[in-house]
Protein backbone atom coordinates (compact mmCIF):
# COMPACT_ATOMS: atom_id res chain seq x y z
CA UNK A 1 0.00 0.00 0.00
CA UNK A 2 1.12 3.37 -0.99
CA UNK A 3 0.37 6.42 1.61
CA UNK A 4 2.24 9.73 1.12
CA UNK A 5 5.55 10.92 2.54
CA UNK A 6 3.69 13.77 3.67
CA UNK A 7 6.50 16.90 4.14
CA UNK A 8 3.65 19.24 5.75
CA UNK A 9 6.13 20.09 8.06
CA UNK A 10 8.34 21.98 5.55
CA UNK A 11 5.33 23.51 4.12
CA UNK A 12 5.71 21.01 0.48
CA UNK A 13 2.00 19.48 -0.81
CA UNK A 14 0.05 21.62 0.07
CA UNK A 15 -2.09 21.58 -2.98
CA UNK A 16 -4.66 18.44 -3.38
CA UNK A 17 -4.27 19.08 -7.18
CA UNK A 18 -0.89 18.03 -7.09
CA UNK A 19 -1.02 16.28 -4.73
CA UNK A 20 -3.71 13.23 -5.64
CA UNK A 21 -0.51 12.18 -7.46
CA UNK A 22 1.97 12.21 -5.38
CA UNK A 23 0.24 12.40 -1.87
CA UNK A 24 1.19 8.53 -2.61
CA UNK A 25 5.09 9.01 -2.44
CA UNK A 26 5.50 6.73 0.62
CA UNK A 27 4.82 6.26 4.30
CA UNK A 28 5.65 3.23 6.69
CA UNK A 29 4.19 0.92 7.97
CA UNK A 30 5.77 -1.39 10.52
CA UNK A 31 4.31 -3.96 12.49
CA UNK A 32 5.40 -5.10 16.28
CA UNK A 33 8.29 -7.12 16.83
CA UNK A 34 8.29 -8.66 19.67
CA UNK A 35 10.51 -11.65 21.74
CA UNK A 36 10.44 -15.27 20.45
CA UNK A 37 10.84 -18.54 20.76
CA UNK A 38 12.81 -20.88 18.63
CA UNK A 39 11.45 -24.23 17.43
CA UNK A 40 12.26 -26.09 13.86
CA UNK A 41 9.88 -27.19 11.36
CA UNK A 42 12.04 -29.45 8.56
CA UNK A 43 14.47 -28.14 7.11
CA UNK A 44 14.04 -24.50 7.65
CA UNK A 45 14.31 -22.49 11.14
CA UNK A 46 11.71 -20.73 12.55
CA UNK A 47 10.28 -18.61 15.53
CA UNK A 48 7.41 -19.00 17.05
CA UNK A 49 5.92 -15.85 18.46
CA UNK A 50 4.34 -15.84 22.38
CA UNK A 51 0.66 -14.73 22.11
CA UNK A 52 0.63 -11.03 22.88
CA UNK A 53 -2.89 -11.43 24.12
CA UNK A 54 -3.04 -14.38 26.50
CA UNK A 55 0.01 -14.58 28.63
CA UNK A 56 -0.73 -17.68 29.90
CA UNK A 57 -0.06 -19.42 26.20
CA UNK A 58 3.54 -20.42 27.22
CA UNK A 59 1.92 -22.45 29.99
CA UNK A 60 -1.16 -23.35 28.56
CA UNK A 61 1.20 -25.53 25.83
CA UNK A 62 3.01 -27.49 28.47
CA UNK A 63 -0.23 -28.51 29.86
CA UNK A 64 -1.58 -29.80 26.57
CA UNK A 65 1.20 -31.16 26.28
CA UNK A 66 2.38 -33.11 29.91
CA UNK A 67 -0.98 -33.82 30.32
CA UNK A 68 -1.66 -38.14 31.12
CA UNK A 69 -5.65 -37.60 30.32
CA UNK A 70 -6.18 -37.69 26.38
CA UNK A 71 -9.60 -36.42 27.30
CA UNK A 72 -8.67 -33.65 29.54
CA UNK A 73 -6.06 -32.66 26.52
CA UNK A 74 -8.84 -32.46 24.26
CA UNK A 75 -11.13 -30.50 26.64
CA UNK A 76 -8.27 -28.35 27.37
CA UNK A 77 -7.57 -27.63 23.55
CA UNK A 78 -11.27 -27.66 22.46
CA UNK A 79 -11.64 -24.64 25.47
CA UNK A 80 -8.32 -22.80 23.57
CA UNK A 81 -10.30 -22.67 20.26
CA UNK A 82 -13.34 -21.36 21.64
CA UNK A 83 -11.42 -18.20 22.98
CA UNK A 84 -8.99 -18.41 19.84
CA UNK A 85 -12.65 -17.40 18.46
CA UNK A 86 -13.28 -14.47 20.24
CA UNK A 87 -10.04 -13.02 18.96
CA UNK A 88 -10.70 -10.27 15.64
CA UNK A 89 -9.07 -11.43 13.22
CA UNK A 90 -5.61 -9.24 13.42
CA UNK A 91 -5.43 -10.75 16.92
CA UNK A 92 -5.64 -13.96 15.09
CA UNK A 93 -3.32 -13.05 12.77
CA UNK A 94 -0.63 -11.69 15.12
CA UNK A 95 -0.83 -14.63 17.28
CA UNK A 96 -0.09 -17.10 14.46
CA UNK A 97 2.90 -15.35 12.76
CA UNK A 98 6.34 -17.45 12.59
CA UNK A 99 10.06 -15.77 11.88
CA UNK A 100 11.99 -17.25 8.72
CA UNK A 101 15.84 -16.80 8.85
CA UNK A 102 16.62 -15.65 5.13
CA UNK A 103 20.22 -15.39 4.30
CA UNK A 104 20.96 -16.47 7.48
CA UNK A 105 20.94 -12.86 8.85
CA UNK A 106 17.19 -11.31 7.92
CA UNK A 107 14.54 -12.54 10.18
CA UNK A 108 11.39 -12.18 8.15
CA UNK A 109 8.56 -12.39 9.53
CA UNK A 110 5.17 -14.64 8.31
CA UNK A 111 1.77 -16.11 8.27
CA UNK A 112 0.39 -19.41 7.32
CA UNK A 113 -2.93 -20.56 7.92
CA UNK A 114 -5.47 -23.07 6.36
CA UNK A 115 -9.24 -24.06 7.11
CA UNK A 116 -9.63 -25.87 4.16
CA UNK A 117 -9.29 -30.09 4.92
CA UNK A 118 -5.88 -31.48 3.37
CA UNK A 119 -7.46 -34.51 1.98
CA UNK A 120 -9.60 -31.98 -0.17
CA UNK A 121 -6.61 -29.59 -1.53
CA UNK A 122 -5.08 -32.05 -2.41
CA UNK A 123 -7.66 -33.73 -4.84
CA UNK A 124 -8.41 -30.58 -6.19
CA UNK A 125 -4.65 -29.22 -6.91
CA UNK A 126 -5.15 -26.27 -5.07
CA UNK A 127 -2.40 -24.40 -4.75
CA UNK A 128 -0.85 -22.36 -1.76
CA UNK A 129 -1.52 -18.61 -2.01
CA UNK A 130 1.62 -16.34 -0.77
CA UNK A 131 0.29 -12.52 -0.04
CA UNK A 132 2.78 -9.65 -0.77
CA UNK A 133 2.13 -6.17 0.88
CA UNK A 134 2.28 -2.67 -0.82
CA UNK A 135 4.77 -0.36 0.92
CA UNK A 136 3.59 1.05 4.29
CA UNK A 137 1.26 -2.07 5.02
CA UNK A 138 2.11 -5.85 6.44
CA UNK A 139 0.58 -9.26 6.93
CA UNK A 140 -2.41 -7.66 9.11
CA UNK A 141 -3.56 -5.49 5.75
CA UNK A 142 -4.21 -8.97 4.30
CA UNK A 143 -6.70 -9.23 7.84
CA UNK A 144 -10.19 -9.31 5.73
CA UNK A 145 -9.00 -11.58 3.09
CA UNK A 146 -7.62 -14.20 5.21
CA UNK A 147 -10.15 -16.05 6.28
CA UNK A 148 -11.93 -16.47 3.32
CA UNK A 149 -9.04 -17.63 1.17
CA UNK A 150 -8.26 -19.80 4.12
CA UNK A 151 -11.31 -21.88 3.60
CA UNK A 152 -9.69 -23.34 0.20
CA UNK A 153 -6.26 -22.91 0.34
CA UNK A 154 -2.78 -22.71 2.07
CA UNK A 155 -2.28 -18.54 2.95
CA UNK A 156 0.88 -17.29 3.41
CA UNK A 157 1.74 -13.99 3.88
CA UNK A 158 5.22 -12.40 4.47
CA UNK A 159 6.35 -8.84 5.83
CA UNK A 160 8.91 -7.68 3.51
CA UNK A 161 12.39 -6.60 4.27
CA UNK A 162 12.24 -3.08 6.29
CA UNK A 163 8.62 -3.50 6.78
CA UNK A 164 6.17 -5.17 9.73
CA UNK A 165 7.61 -7.31 11.77
CA UNK A 166 10.75 -8.08 9.67
CA UNK A 167 13.89 -6.82 10.46
CA UNK A 168 14.65 -2.99 9.42
CA UNK A 169 18.70 -3.51 9.32
CA UNK A 170 20.54 -0.35 9.84
CA UNK A 171 21.66 1.50 6.41
CA UNK A 172 20.05 -0.94 4.16
CA UNK A 173 19.79 -0.09 0.94
CA UNK A 174 16.46 -1.28 -0.19
CA UNK A 175 15.55 -2.51 -3.71
CA UNK A 176 13.03 -3.54 -5.42
CA UNK A 177 14.97 -6.64 -6.81
CA UNK A 178 15.75 -7.93 -3.25
CA UNK A 179 12.21 -7.94 -2.19
CA UNK A 180 11.90 -10.63 -5.03
CA UNK A 181 14.67 -12.47 -4.40
CA UNK A 182 13.56 -12.60 -0.88
CA UNK A 183 10.05 -14.04 -2.55
CA UNK A 184 11.87 -16.55 -4.41
CA UNK A 185 14.26 -17.70 -1.72
CA UNK A 186 10.32 -17.71 0.25
CA UNK A 187 9.14 -20.08 -2.16
CA UNK A 188 12.00 -22.25 -2.18
CA UNK A 189 12.93 -22.48 1.38
CA UNK A 190 9.57 -22.43 2.88
CA UNK A 191 6.44 -23.11 0.71
CA UNK A 192 8.60 -25.84 -1.59
CA UNK A 193 5.35 -26.12 -3.88
CA UNK A 194 3.84 -24.21 -7.10
CA UNK A 195 2.48 -21.23 -5.49
CA UNK A 196 -0.07 -17.79 -6.80
CA UNK A 197 1.50 -14.62 -5.65
CA UNK A 198 -0.56 -12.33 -4.79
CA UNK A 199 0.46 -8.37 -4.73
CA UNK A 200 -0.51 -5.49 -4.21
CA UNK A 201 1.63 -1.75 -5.08
CA UNK A 202 4.89 -2.42 -4.94
CA UNK A 203 4.54 -6.37 -3.53
CA UNK A 204 2.58 -6.89 -7.07
CA UNK A 205 5.52 -5.73 -8.76
CA UNK A 206 7.82 -7.38 -6.40
CA UNK A 207 5.77 -10.61 -7.64
CA UNK A 208 6.15 -9.63 -11.40
CA UNK A 209 10.13 -9.09 -10.75
CA UNK A 210 9.90 -12.27 -9.42
CA UNK A 211 8.03 -14.56 -11.65
CA UNK A 212 9.92 -12.95 -14.62
CA UNK A 213 12.81 -14.89 -13.84
CA UNK A 214 13.29 -18.15 -16.43
CA UNK A 215 14.73 -20.23 -13.55
CA UNK A 216 11.79 -19.63 -11.34
CA UNK A 217 9.77 -22.73 -11.16
CA UNK A 218 7.52 -22.71 -8.15
CA UNK A 219 4.79 -19.78 -9.82
CA UNK A 220 1.55 -20.96 -10.72
CA UNK A 221 -0.19 -18.05 -11.36
CA UNK A 222 -0.07 -14.28 -10.72
CA UNK A 223 -2.81 -11.51 -8.93
CA UNK A 224 -2.31 -8.09 -9.36
CA UNK A 225 -3.64 -5.76 -7.31
CA UNK A 226 -3.24 -2.43 -8.80
CA UNK A 227 0.26 -2.78 -9.86
CA UNK A 228 3.10 -0.11 -9.30
CA UNK A 229 5.52 1.23 -11.94
CA UNK A 230 8.30 0.98 -9.45
CA UNK A 231 9.13 1.69 -5.81
CA UNK A 232 8.70 5.50 -5.76
CA UNK A 233 7.08 7.91 -8.26
CA UNK A 234 10.27 8.51 -10.08
CA UNK A 235 9.48 5.57 -11.95
CA UNK A 236 6.58 7.19 -13.74
CA UNK A 237 8.52 9.29 -16.19
CA UNK A 238 6.61 9.47 -19.19
CA UNK A 239 3.22 10.31 -16.73
CA UNK A 240 3.25 14.56 -17.02
CA UNK A 241 1.91 15.19 -13.70
CA UNK A 242 5.32 13.11 -12.69
CA UNK A 243 7.21 15.33 -15.00
CA UNK A 244 5.36 18.72 -13.45
CA UNK A 245 6.96 17.28 -9.94
CA UNK A 246 10.26 15.66 -10.69
CA UNK A 247 12.05 19.28 -9.31
CA UNK A 248 9.70 18.42 -6.10
CA UNK A 249 10.66 14.84 -5.91
CA UNK A 250 14.08 15.43 -6.33
CA UNK A 251 13.76 18.09 -3.75
CA UNK A 252 12.79 16.10 -1.67
CA UNK A 253 15.13 13.21 -1.80
CA UNK A 254 17.93 15.54 -1.17
CA UNK A 255 15.84 17.29 2.17
CA UNK A 256 15.42 13.41 3.17
CA UNK A 257 18.90 12.37 3.18
CA UNK A 258 19.29 14.99 5.78
CA UNK A 259 18.48 13.07 9.19
CA UNK A 260 17.38 16.08 10.79
CA UNK A 261 14.90 16.95 8.36
CA UNK A 262 14.01 13.46 7.85
CA UNK A 263 13.20 12.47 11.61
CA UNK A 264 10.67 15.56 11.71
CA UNK A 265 8.73 14.89 8.22
CA UNK A 266 8.91 10.87 9.36
CA UNK A 267 7.37 12.49 12.80
CA UNK A 268 4.62 14.31 11.22
CA UNK A 269 3.53 11.69 8.97
CA UNK A 270 2.63 8.77 11.62
CA UNK A 271 0.95 11.00 13.81
CA UNK A 272 -2.52 9.90 13.91
CA UNK A 273 -4.41 12.12 12.11
CA UNK A 274 -1.72 12.55 9.75
CA UNK A 275 -2.20 9.06 8.76
CA UNK A 276 -5.93 9.09 8.64
CA UNK A 277 -6.02 11.39 5.94
CA UNK A 278 -3.32 9.79 3.65
CA UNK A 279 -5.12 6.99 3.96
CA UNK A 280 -8.73 8.52 3.12
CA UNK A 281 -7.05 9.95 0.00
CA UNK A 282 -5.79 6.47 -1.00
CA UNK A 283 -9.04 4.68 -0.43
CA UNK A 284 -11.97 4.78 -2.49
CA UNK A 285 -14.45 3.10 0.61
CA UNK A 286 -13.60 5.70 3.28
CA UNK A 287 -15.51 3.54 5.78
CA UNK A 288 -12.69 1.08 5.40
CA UNK A 289 -9.95 3.42 7.23
CA UNK A 290 -10.83 2.71 10.55
CA UNK A 291 -8.87 3.23 13.80
CA UNK A 292 -7.63 -0.99 13.68
CA UNK A 293 -6.06 0.43 10.00
CA UNK A 294 -4.42 3.04 11.69
CA UNK A 295 -2.89 1.51 14.38
CA UNK A 296 -1.52 -1.35 11.67
CA UNK A 297 -0.14 1.62 9.44
CA UNK A 298 1.27 3.40 12.86
CA UNK A 299 2.39 1.09 15.41
CA UNK A 300 5.69 -0.53 13.55
CA UNK A 301 6.48 2.43 12.44
CA UNK A 302 8.16 3.60 16.32
CA UNK A 303 10.65 0.56 15.44
CA UNK A 304 14.48 1.20 15.05
CA UNK A 305 15.24 1.12 11.54
CA UNK A 306 11.81 2.05 10.46
CA UNK A 307 13.06 5.77 9.38
CA UNK A 308 15.77 4.73 7.54
CA UNK A 309 13.81 2.22 5.73
CA UNK A 310 11.60 4.87 4.81
CA UNK A 311 14.30 7.49 3.58
CA UNK A 312 16.08 4.52 1.55
CA UNK A 313 12.63 3.50 -0.03
CA UNK A 314 11.06 7.00 -1.05
CA UNK A 315 14.44 7.96 -2.11
CA UNK A 316 16.47 4.81 -3.86
CA UNK A 317 16.38 3.68 -7.49
CA UNK A 318 12.73 2.95 -8.93
CA UNK A 319 13.34 -0.47 -10.33
CA UNK A 320 12.50 -2.64 -12.85
CA UNK A 321 9.07 -1.56 -15.34
CA UNK A 322 6.20 -3.64 -15.25
CA UNK A 323 5.83 -3.13 -18.51
CA UNK A 324 9.14 -4.58 -19.32
CA UNK A 325 8.38 -7.54 -17.11
CA UNK A 326 5.28 -8.89 -18.38
CA UNK A 327 6.02 -10.16 -21.82
CA UNK A 328 8.35 -12.64 -20.28
CA UNK A 329 5.74 -14.02 -18.39
CA UNK A 330 3.68 -16.80 -19.43
CA UNK A 331 1.29 -18.32 -16.38
CA UNK A 332 -1.92 -16.73 -15.42
CA UNK A 333 -2.46 -13.70 -14.64
CA UNK A 334 -4.96 -11.55 -12.80
CA UNK A 335 -5.01 -8.25 -12.57
CA UNK A 336 -7.62 -6.03 -10.51
CA UNK A 337 -8.09 -2.66 -10.47
CA UNK A 338 -9.52 -0.11 -8.17
CA UNK A 339 -10.50 2.57 -10.57
CA UNK A 340 -10.18 5.67 -7.82
CA UNK A 341 -6.44 5.04 -7.66
CA UNK A 342 -4.57 8.10 -7.59
CA UNK A 343 -0.93 6.30 -6.98
CA UNK A 344 -1.19 4.07 -10.11
CA UNK A 345 -4.79 5.75 -11.89
CA UNK A 346 -6.24 3.79 -15.09
CA UNK A 347 -5.30 6.91 -17.34
CA UNK A 348 -1.21 6.82 -16.33
CA UNK A 349 0.99 4.93 -18.00
CA UNK A 350 1.36 2.05 -15.94
CA UNK A 351 -2.78 1.26 -15.69
CA UNK A 352 -3.13 2.27 -19.19
CA UNK A 353 -0.21 -0.64 -19.96
CA UNK A 354 -1.82 -2.79 -17.61
CA UNK A 355 -5.72 -2.36 -19.18
CA UNK A 356 -4.12 -3.17 -22.50
CA UNK A 357 -2.34 -6.35 -21.79
CA UNK A 358 -5.88 -8.80 -22.25
CA UNK A 359 -5.49 -7.71 -25.74
CA UNK A 360 -1.99 -8.90 -26.25
CA UNK A 361 -1.68 -11.38 -24.07
CA UNK A 362 -4.25 -14.58 -23.99
CA UNK A 363 -2.43 -15.24 -20.09
CA UNK A 364 -3.60 -12.04 -18.62
CA UNK A 365 -7.46 -10.96 -17.08
CA UNK A 366 -8.03 -8.09 -16.20
CA UNK A 367 -11.26 -6.78 -13.79
CA UNK A 368 -11.54 -2.76 -13.12
CA UNK A 369 -13.15 -2.54 -9.55
CA UNK A 370 -15.95 0.86 -9.38
CA UNK A 371 -15.08 2.74 -6.36
CA UNK A 372 -12.29 1.59 -5.49
CA UNK A 373 -8.88 2.55 -4.37
CA UNK A 374 -5.09 1.58 -4.83
CA UNK A 375 -6.09 -1.40 -1.83
CA UNK A 376 -8.56 -2.96 -3.75
CA UNK A 377 -8.11 -6.13 -1.04
CA UNK A 378 -8.72 -4.18 1.88
CA UNK A 379 -10.97 -1.13 0.19
CA UNK A 380 -13.47 -3.45 -1.15
CA UNK A 381 -12.44 -6.70 -0.16
CA UNK A 382 -16.11 -8.40 -1.38
CA UNK A 383 -15.55 -6.97 -4.73
CA UNK A 384 -11.78 -8.66 -4.85
CA UNK A 385 -13.31 -12.14 -3.53
CA UNK A 386 -16.23 -11.90 -6.24
CA UNK A 387 -12.98 -12.28 -9.16
CA UNK A 388 -10.48 -13.50 -7.64
CA UNK A 389 -12.39 -16.98 -6.17
CA UNK A 390 -13.69 -17.82 -9.46
CA UNK A 391 -10.18 -17.25 -10.96
CA UNK A 392 -8.48 -19.22 -8.55
CA UNK A 393 -10.59 -22.11 -8.69
CA UNK A 394 -10.99 -22.01 -12.84
CA UNK A 395 -6.48 -21.89 -11.78
CA UNK A 396 -7.10 -25.33 -9.95
CA UNK A 397 -8.79 -27.09 -12.02
CA UNK A 398 -6.71 -26.43 -15.38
Amino acid sequence: MEVTSAVHSVGFLHSQTHSSHVENLNDKAFFISTTIKRTRVGPVTHYHRPNHFNKGSRHRHSLIINSSSASNATTTTESYASADESLSELEKIKKKCLTWKWKGQYSINYFVSSDADSSQKLQTNYPPLLLVHGFGASIPHWRRNIKTLSQNYTVYAIDLLGFGASDKPPNFSYTMETWAQLIQDFLDEVIQKPTVLIGNSVGSLACVIAASDSNQTLVRGIVLLNCSGGMNNKAIVDDWRIKLLLPLLWLIDFLLKQKGIASAIFERVKQRDNLRNILSSVYGNKEAVDEELVEIIRVPADEPGALDAFVSIVTGPPGPNPVQLMSNISKPVLLLWGDQDTFTPLDGPVGKYFSSLPSQQENVKLFVLEGVGHCPHDDRPELVHEKLLPWLSNLSSS
